[in-house]
């Protein structure tokens, strides 16, 4: 008879150690995506993140080849911005914020059972999105409207959170539920000018979800945290979280957005137009440059000693230059007579500073949430630098001409590659049990 091989416990008056009662079930399994909200908040915005990736990838492939002869029923330039802006960052911001926030409120957490329903209607809606705009333009739409009940599900039920709070400070936390209903707003707008055949007011509306929405909410969390992390690593730095920092970076989103609205049917002309690009311009160094400061005020020299630290830093200096960027941009243009460098600057903010918070704060709370130590091992820190090897190639693609096509190709799949790499990692951890044994 063959004997079963024995099971050591480590025993602490009568009981298993909760290292031993997490190995007893290493496997993975979709119902522990339900143990906690970030665990099925992530996962599903890793599923949306690799696909909507490997598809753009698939389009540039096609663009440069025409082996495919893709059929379109919308712009794929569009669909490739929606889904960007709206697609999986939406996701995992529930993931965070039904994880921190009512930390940040002081009320009990939300179940990860009373998310699925909204964010599978998120995470179906932009995997259909992406489908539909190669076949029917009544699906796509239909697409839209499931990821638009699926974000407004999820503000209402953060906004439930901010309504119970007793909380004195409650600024951040309002702060992201007023972005959300912009997100809200901005999508439901591009779903009513797709219905109207408004391609022009569709655009608009993304890059107003993507400064209203997503970089309101990527700020205000880097505001509250890249200061509380870094004095944590560094004992040496103290918080300085000044309100005006926020507050500055408020203002430049919502320039942002008020020149998206002014400049809807193109560059203004005129005295006029040359009037508002040299303020735009301008606008756009000085802040820009007093976010660079401000990056290196909150230690981003200090932080490389801490690789998971140093992340956040670099993502937020990357703000920073993208405004640089963008008021080079605008300065060049009003001497050369036409816009230059603003896809280089879009993609600067985009890839160089959502991408690389996203990647580090996503990396930060799966380390921490999944009883593992909260460090960059030499994969992650390797991943991260190719994230940036990316950007940069992005970025020499929109300076390019003729060989743009290939660079944007190779960023593509560089782009799909690197996240389809994180997301294994990442998503073996969520479907399975923490390594310590604690519950969520």
């Amino acid at each position: 008879m063959k004997l079963q091989p024995a099971i050591h416990f480590r025993i602490s008056k009568g009981k298993t150690s909760a290292e031993d009662r997490a190995n007893l079930d290493r496997r993975w399994r979709v119902r522990f995506l339900l143990l906690a909200p970030h665990r099925l908040g992530f996962f599903l915005a890793l599923v949306v993140l690799v696909t909507s990736g490997a598809w753009w990838a698939l389009v540039q492939f096609d663009r440069v080849s025409g082996e495919l002869a893709l059929p379109y029923a919308l712009s794929p330039s569009l669909v490739h911005a929606a889904v960007m802006t709206f697609g999986f960052i939406p996701l995992f911001f529930s993931g965070f914020l039904f994880t921190a926030g009512p930390k940040w409120l002081g009320v009990p957490s939300l179940q990860a059972r009373q998310l699925v329903m909204p964010l599978l209607l998120q995470a179906s809606g932009w995997l259909l999105w992406v489908v539909g705009s190669h076949l029917y333009l009544s699906l796509a739409l239909a697409a839209l409207f499931m990821g638009e009940i699926g974000l407004t599900w999820i503000t209402v039920l953060f906004w439930r959170l901010i309504r119970l709070s007793q909380a004195e400070d409650r600024l951040h936390a309002l702060t992201i539920g007023v972005a959300c209903v912009v997100g809200c707003l901005s999508l439901g707008g591009l779903l009513l000018s797709l219905m109207l055949d408004a391609p022009a007011v569709a655009r608009a509306c993304v890059l107003t979800g993507l400064w209203g929405f997503v970089l309101v909410v990527f700020v205000t969390v880097a505001h509250r945290m890249i200061p509380f992390f870094t004095s944590s690593a560094m004992p040496l730095i103290t918080v300085w979280r000044p309100f005006w920092a926020l507050g500055l970076m408020l203002a430049a989103a919502a320039a942002e957005v008020g020149a998206v609205w002014v400049e809807l049917n193109g560059p203004l002309q005129g005295a006029a137009g040359a009037a508002w690009t040299l303020a735009r311009g301008v606008f756009e160094l000085l802040a820009g440059g007093v976010l660079v400061w401000l990056a290196l005020v909150w230690g981003l020299m200090q932080s490389l000693k801490n690789r998971l630290l140093a992340m956040l830093h670099i993502g937020f200096l990357w703000f920073g230059l993208a405004l640089v960027l963008g008021g080079i941009s605008q300065l060049l243009g009003l001497v050369q007579g036409t816009p230059v460098l603003s896809l280089g600057a879009l993609h600067a903010l985009t890839m160089g500073s959502l991408a690389s918070l996203m990647f580090a704060m996503v990396t930060r709370v799966s380390c921490g949430h999944s009883g593992r130590a909260l460090v960059a091992d030499n994969f992650i820190w390797s991943l991260f630098w190719l994230l940036q090897a990316t950007t940069l190639l992005r970025l020499t693609a929109a300076l390019q001409s003729g060989a743009a096509a290939w660079l944007l190709l190779l960023a593509a799949l560089l782009w799909t590659t690197l996240m389809a790499v994180w997301a294994g990692r990442l998503a073996g951890w969520y479907g399975r049990l923490r390594a310590d044994g604690r519950g969520g």
